[in-house]
């Protein structure tokens, strides 16, 4: 099985199993880097790592044009119905979600905030994709943490997606330890240049044990085979 990883800009992946298409924070609208709209995508799965609005982004549109299931903390998926789109599944940290397809979400801790216009929208999350045959540790938005080096042991995650951007995540030096920590083979940088508070240079991230893989909006990679 092969997995197509597209990053959206920011924080937002599409994950393409075939059968199972997962887009994660899907902030397009408002994100001078995003390479479509919102209407451009297509997915069966919207998972969100917290309520931030450079999270949330366009989910709701994306969620009812796709009559895709919204996964999320559960006081997220509580406003997302409140919006009018009731297909969800919440989860908490600790917790799996078998998405049918032969694909799951799990949720794991991150050191952050979640709230959505001041309303509190539940723990920050990372998420834990198994799609396509693969496993993908999406980070979040997170300070270092040492139980990173056993999500890494529990889940084996063939490719970790790490914020490096500083000043509301790790920067990069951090996200190379995070890496390190995690064990993935490769490693994609995120939340980072969408707007200058945190604009970084991306080759500061350079952790030890893995390939750093970045990736340009809109612009696809194969895990394979």
């Amino acid at each position: 099985m092969t997995l197509e990883i597209t990053w959206l800009g920011h924080s937002g992946f599409i994950l393409d199993g075939g059968d199972c298409r997962v887009v994660v924070d899907p902030f397009l609208s408002s994100n001078p880097t995003a390479p479509m709209s919102a209407a451009d995508v297509r997915c069966t799965h919207i998972a969100l790592t917290h309520g931030h609005e450079d999270h949330v982004g366009d989910t709701i549109e994306i969620a009812k044009a796709n009559a895709a299931p919204v996964i999320a903390a559960f006081e997220l998926t509580v406003w997302v119905q409140e919006q009018g789109h009731e297909l969800v599944e919440p989860g908490n940290p600790g917790g799996q979600i078998d998405l049918g397809c032969g694909c799951s979400v799990a949720f794991t801790h991150a050191f952050h905030s979640s709230s959505y216009e001041g309303r509190y929208m539940g723990m920050p999350c990372g998420l834990i994709l198994h799609v396509g045959g693969k496993t993908i540790y999406h980070c979040g938005d997170t300070g270092l943490f040492g139980d990173m080096k056993l999500i890494g042991e529990i889940y084996k995650p063939d490719v970790a997606i790490i914020p490096i951007g500083d000043r509301f995540t790790m920067g990069p030096e951090l996200a190379s330890r995070a890496a390190d920590f995690i064990g993935a083979p490769v490693v994609i940088p995120c939340h980072y240049d969408t707007w200058p508070p945190i604009e970084v240079d991306v080759s500061r991230f350079a952790p030890q044990s893995a390939a750093v893989r970045i990736l340009e909006p809109g612009v696809s990679w194969k895990v394979g085979p």
